[in-house]
């Protein structure tokens, strides 16, 4: 018999993949493609929704075009996506009335302040396990309906739909027939209550959204409709949605609380499932839906590391000092440490644990004879500081120590970052067999809501580790450059 295919869409920050996977979590084809990124002001990072639905429309016609799939093969479709970034569009044409508002948007910082200064923030956290912050979608929500002219009286009436990126796709994908999204995402907009797991009326009335302009929440492996017949020639069931960071702890196998995935992209994100508490930080990490099947919510701690593979975007194309990415390895193999020299990349902000958006990026212990090999071993150094940042807010909060860590993303790629990580963090690093984790996740999911699986635990006995980094530094060594980055950290602060 054939094996059941399943079908991943991957709507990130800069590109979207689609990859077919088999019933055994193997690739069996893929297809990328980059989409525009705008920059109006200083702070502001906006996408053409038009284009993030064309990119996507065209990865999935090539992945079955290239792959020589017929689209009657797939079983089930599943959609992981870029959290927070925020749509608005006309619910009778489908237009979109403005650029999407991406999650690395500061345009709402001032909002936040205010909101913060009135003291909303504790009942606001209490409620939605987020801070106030303009990462997330509620302000970006309020911003487009009082800057473009008409929208809030529309809105209001019911002629508007605003939504996440997972959203936007549906509505696209299904001629406009499913206007939902699901748990995970509607837990990072700051409208979301999680323990009744619904839109919550005093946040809307508080951030000044319309009830009616809001999707449906459903179950992560829930049903979504089926793709319009006219797209791919067929109707092809989506079963599974989940925000990115969700979508790689689904595809990294962490279904038991205490297990921790990070995934290193242009951000980085640790996420440890935390089962069914709701565990309130007092760390200034998140609280969020891990996923939801079935009616039932899991948790997860979440922290947020602003600029992970940012920071050697910024290194290639900023400084100069690196060709690519990839060469970032070598450099780092053959330098020396990073002999005092420290690389804080707080382009926009620090994220979590300090979540101040004042700080700014800085070089420091530079001497007479650092080069670039300093600087490099310093920015991929920083990363893993970062991470350590997050694992020691985790258990201030209550978290046992980790045990692995398990990685994904760009970044895990690098074997001598891999080595540091687990170094610097004195933990086993382990990189999966399939490294694109987030798509399998996404998979996965819709492979459960389609009944290709019958649990998380049959999908859980899939994983495999491809590769362990043991520990090899010594404590006192960890926890000497440990000591320096705090106190970089510290020179940095707004």
């Amino acid at each position: 018999m054939t094996s059941p295919l399943l079908l991943s869409l991957d709507a990130g920050t800069t590109s979207i993949r689609a990859i077919v996977f088999d019933a055994a979590g193997r690739a069996v084809a893929a297809a990328q493609q980059e989409f525009g990124q705008h920059y109006p002001q200083a702070g502001w990072v906006e996408q053409d929704a038009g284009e993030i639905w064309a990119t996507a429309l065209a990865v999935v016609r090539r992945v079955l075009l290239e792959g020589g799939i017929a689209a009657d093969r797939i079983v089930a479709l599943g959609i992981a996506n870029q959290r927070e970034t925020t749509v608005l569009w006309e619910r009778a044409s489908g237009r979109p009335l403005h650029r999407a508002i991406v999650w690395q948007d500061r345009r709402t910082a001032d909002r936040c302040e205010q909101l913060h200064a009135a003291g909303h923030e504790e009942w606001v956290a209490a409620k939605t396990g987020l801070l106030l912050d303009p990462y997330f979608s509620a302000t970006k929500i309020a911003w487009l309906l009082d800057h473009v002219d008409g929208a809030r009286a529309a809105a209001e009436a019911g002629a508007l739909c605003c939504g996440t990126i997972d959203t936007w796709l549906l509505w696209k994908l299904t001629q406009g027939r499913t206007f939902a999204t699901d748990a995970t995402n509607a837990s990072r907009t700051l409208l979301f209550d999680l323990r009744t797991q619904q839109w919550d009326a005093e946040l809307l009335e508080l951030f000044r959204v319309p009830r009616a302009l809001l999707p449906e929440v459903r179950d992560s492996n829930g049903d979504y409709g089926s793709t319009d017949a006219a797209l791919f020639g067929v109707s092809i069931p989506i079963r599974g949605v989940l925000g990115d960071q969700q979508a790689a702890l689904v595809g990294q196998a962490c279904f038991a609380p205490g297990m921790i995935k990070a995934t290193y992209g242009t951000g980085a994100f640790v996420v440890m499932n935390t089962g069914a508490e709701i565990v309130r930080s007092r760390n200034r990490l998140l609280a969020t839906v891990a996923y939801r099947i079935d009616g039932v919510p899991t948790y997860a701690l979440e922290g947020s590391i602003f600029v992970a593979g940012a920071a050697l975007q910024w290194l290639r194309d900023g400084l100069k000092l690196i060709a690519n990415a990839a060469q970032s390895e070598t450099i780092a193999a053959h330098a020396h440490g990073n002999r005092g020299v420290y690389l804080v990349p707080a382009f926009t902000g620090l994220g979590a644990p300090h979540w101040d958006p004042h700080a700014r990026g800085a070089i420091l212990g530079l001497t007479r004879d650092s080069g670039i090999g300093e600087i490099v071993t310093a920015a991929l150094q920083s990363v893993c500081f970062q991470t350590r940042d997050l694992l020691a807010a985790m258990q201030r909060d209550g978290a046992s120590s980790a045990c692995t860590l398990r990685i994904d993303g760009g970044m895990a790629a690098n074997r001598w970052f891999a080595q540091a990580l687990a170094d610097l963090l004195g933990v086993p690093v382990d990189r999966p067999r399939v490294v694109e984790t987030t798509a399998l996740g996404a998979a996965c999911m819709a492979g459960l809501g389609a009944g290709v699986f019958s649990s998380p635990a049959q999908i859980a006995a899939q994983w495999a580790c491809e590769q362990r980094f043991e520990v090899q530094m010594d404590g006192g060594e960890r926890d000497g450059l440990y000591r320096d980055w705090n106190e970089a950290v510290r020179r940095t602060r707004g």
